[in-house]
């Protein structure tokens, strides 16, 4: 049961339900982002965890936790937009070679069109086994059951 009244007068009426709406409440409610967290005032400590933001992104998505990427990353933007562009040159490129990993979550890994050395050496081919002659063999098939002990 789920107490729904919010007041703390002892005599007001409370309503207890069963908790059967949370569902479509939930539903409407839009996903948490990374940006709403709390940020630090000065500069300093919000590029620390920038830097700590990108370092748990790269741990996210190298371990295909996409939720919590998500989140890291919208959280990185949301630093890197409160910081001025010169001071976080690297950390900007960081973000985006951690975003375009992120933007190819579904997709196959890239080959690369060069062929190794080795891809160019022509294959040999290999020689069949020659199969061992094991001579004229005789079964006794009355021994074995299945009728006389003439060979056909």
């Amino acid at each position: 049961m789920v107490r729904r009244s919010q007041t703390s007068n002892p005599r007001a009426s409370v309503v207890l339900t069963s908790g059967a709406d949370w569902r479509t409440r939930a539903a409407g409610e839009r996903r948490s982002s990374g940006a709403e967290s709390p940020m630090p005032r000065r500069q300093p400590g919000k590029i620390k965890a920038l830097r700590q933001t990108l370092d748990v992104l790269g741990v996210a998505i190298n371990a295909k936790r996409w939720h919590e990427a998500r989140y890291a990353l919208s959280r990185a933007q949301a630093l890197a937009n409160a910081l001025p562009a010169d001071l976080i040159s690297k950390e900007r490129e960081r973000l985006a070679r951690l975003r375009k990993r992120f933007a190819a979550r579904g997709a196959a890994p890239a080959r690369s069109t060069k062929k190794t050395k080795a891809a160019q050496k022509p294959k040999q081919k290999r020689k069949p086994t020659p199969v061992r002659e094991l001579g004229d063999r005789h079964i006794d098939r009355a021994a074995l059951g299945y009728g006389s002990a003439e060979r056909t």
